[in-house]
C-alpha cells in the first residue's frame, strides 16, 4: 500500500522527468566546443556566400573577406549577448529561446544598418539564415547528447566497468574469509555499499566526495589481496568540497594504477591520488608505479581511457582534458575539467 503510495506521488515528478529528457537543451555558449563549433559553422557559410557570389574564382577571397568584414560586427553582438544570457536562455524553451534570440539579431541587423549604412536588404537575410542554420544544427545535435540518450551512453560505458570491478573485490574478500571472517564480512557489506553506488542512476554530475567515498571502498577492498603491497597517499589539503563530477571517473583509474602498477611487482608500491582547484578548473591525478613488462604495455589503459574522455565529453564537450604516459619513473593520469559546484550549474548537457 504505502509502494502505491508512493509510485502515485512520484509520478508527477517522472513525468517531467521524461518530458525534459525528450527536450533538447538550449546551447550553452560558455562552453569552448559549442563556441568553437559556432565560428566554424560562421566561417562555412561566409565561405559559401562568397563562393555564390563570386563571378570567378579569383574574385572568392575577396567575397570573403567582404562577407566577413560586413558581418562580423553584427555576428560578435549575438554572440555576446548569447554567451552572457546563456544561463537564462537554457532555463527557455528550444523555440523559445530560439525566437528571443532571432529578434535580438534583427533588432542588431537594423541597428548597424542605420548606423554604418550597411545594405539592410543584405544583411538580414544573411543573418536570418546563417541563425537558422546555427540554431538547427545545435538542435540536431542537442538531440543527439540529450539527457535521455546521454543516460543511455553512460549507463552503457559503466556497464563496462562493473564486470572487471565485481571480478577483483570478490577475489579479495575470497582471500580473507577463511582467515578473517569479520574482515570478509564487513568487506562484503562494503562490496554492497559500492554496487549499490553502481547500480542507480547516473545521469547527472555528483559531489567529488562521494567519489572519493567509493574510490576508498574500492582500495579497502583491494588491501585485502595485496595487504602491504598496496599503500595509498591521498592529497586532498586543496580539493574544493562542494565540487561535482561525472560518476565513476576516478574509481576506474585507481583500479588501472592497481592492475599496472601494483600487481606485476612483488614489491611494494605507492598509489597517489590528488584533487586540487586551479582557478576554475578541477584537477585530478592519479599516480602509481611504472612497471616496465616485456610483451605487454600500459595499452591496458586505452579502454579506460577511452571510456573516460567520452564520458567527460558527454558532460563537458572539449572543456575537459585527460593527459596519461609515465612521468619520472611513475604513470600518471592527470584530468583537467570545469570546476562545477552543487546548486550553481545549468542542466548538465552543453547542448
Amino acid at each position: 500500500m504505502n509502494r502505491k503510495m508512493q509510485q502515485m506521488q512520484n509520478q508527477p515528478s517522472l513525468a517531467k522527468r521524461e518530458r525534459a529528457r525528450r527536450e533538447a537543451v538550449f546551447p550553452d555558449l560558455r562552453n569552448m566546443g559549442v563556441l568553437a563549433r559556432a565560428l566554424l559553422l560562421y566561417l562555412f557559410l561566409c565561405l559559401g556566400y562568397a563562393l555564390a557570389v563570386a563571378a570567378s574564382a579569383r574574385d572568392v577571397y575577396f567575397e570573403l573577406l567582404s562577407a566577413v568584414g560586413v558581418s562580423l560586427p553584427l555576428a560578435g553582438s549575438v554572440a555576446g549577448l548569447w554567451l552572457i544570457a546563456s544561463p537564462w536562455l537554457r532555463r527557455l524553451a528550444y523555440w523559445q529561446a530560439a525566437l528571443l534570440l532571432g529578434a535580438i539579431a534583427v533588432l542588431i541587423a537594423l541597428m548597424l544598418a542605420r548606423l554604418q549604412e550597411l545594405p539592410l536588404w543584405r544583411l538580414l537575410p544573411f543573418t536570418l539564415l546563417a541563425l537558422a542554420v546555427l540554431l538547427a544544427y545545435f538542435h540536431t545535435l542537442g538531440q543527439a547528447l540529450s539527457p535521455a540518450v546521454t543516460e543511455a551512453r553512460l549507463q552503457a560505458l559503466q556497464a563496462r566497468i562493473r564486470p572487471h570491478f565485481l571480478f577483483n573485490a570478490l577475489n579479495g574478500v575470497l582471500g580473507v574469509i577463511r582467515t578473517d571472517p569479520k574482515r570478509a564480512e564487513a568487506a562484503l557489506e562494503d562490496l554492497a555499499e559500492l554496487f549499490r553506488v553502481l547500480m542507480r542512476e547516473n545521469r547527472d554530475l555528483h559531489p567529488l566526495a562521494d567519489e572519493i567515498i567509493l574510490t576508498r571502498q574500492y582500495l579497502d577492498l583491494e588491501k585485502l589481496r595485496l595487504g602491504h603491497r598496496l599503500t595509498v597517499e591521498w592529497k586532498l589539503d586543496h580539493m574544493p568540497r562542494d565540487a561535482l563530477v561525472p560518476p565513476l571517473i576516478l574509481q576506474p583509474l585507481a583500479e588501472n594504477a592497481v592492475y599496472h602498477g601494483i600487481e606485476p611487482s612483488e614489491a611494494a608500491g605507492v598509489i597517489e591520488i590528488e584533487a586540487s582547484r586551479r582557478r576554475d578548473r578541477l584537477c585530478l591525478a592519479v599516480r602509481n608505479p611504472f612497471v616496465e613488462r616485456p610483451g605487454s604495455h600500459h595499452g591496458g589503459n586505452k579502454m579506460a581511457m577511452q571510456n573516460i574522455r567520452e564520458r567527460l565529453a558527454l558532460h563537458f564537450d572539449a572543456e575537459a582534458r585527460v593527459e596519461a604516459g609515465p612521468r619520472g619513473g611513475r604513470y600518471v593520469v592527470q584530468i583537467t575539467m570545469p570546476l562545477r559546484r552543487a546548486g550553481r550549474n545549468d542542466p548538465h548537457t552543453v547542448v
